[in-house]
């Protein structure tokens, strides 16, 4: 599977760690964002970027981080045809695949150690979205554009 994996600056060592985490669990890996930690980057940039690229590929999934997730799960949801879904632990990044049919992952940085970080998106990987919750997807594609 193709993943696209982004962050801001606060998120680049986090990034790095589920990146190498993807790759070697044998997906294909694009990285997104600053270089460095110290390289100045703001999170709806590569939300965006990450955001277009999963809406344009339905092959493709997205993986954010900033420092709490949060900035970077309000700016993917922008973007038409995206889920993305801000976990806390594995229960909650489990059942944004499985309840939410969640395309785009969020977690932080400032949240999570990279170790925690990795099982909350493992937990994510190996869920599978349950059916019985297609009424709902359907809904919330219903409101992408319905305006105020």
């Amino acid at each position: 599977m193709r993943f696209l994996v982004g962050s801001d600056h606060a998120g680049v060592g986090l990034r790095r760690a589920l990146a190498a985490h993807l790759a070697a669990r044998g997906h294909d890996v694009e990285e997104i964002g600053p270089a460095r930690e110290d390289e100045r980057a703001d999170y709806p940039d590569a939300a965006g970027e990450v955001a277009r690229a999963v809406a344009r590929d339905e092959g493709a999934r997205g993986v954010l981080v900033c420092g709490t997730g949060i900035g970077m799960s309000i700016a993917a949801n922008k973007v038409r045809g995206v889920r993305a879904a801000l976990a806390h632990d594995p229960v909650t990044a489990r059942l944004a695949a499985e309840h939410n049919a969640a395309n785009v992952l969020c977690l932080g940085a400032r949240i999570l150690a990279a170790p925690y970080a990795v099982t909350c998106l493992d937990a994510w990987l190996d869920a599978a979205f349950e059916a019985r919750h297609q009424r709902r997807i359907d809904k919330i594609a219903a409101l992408e554009g319905s305006g105020a």
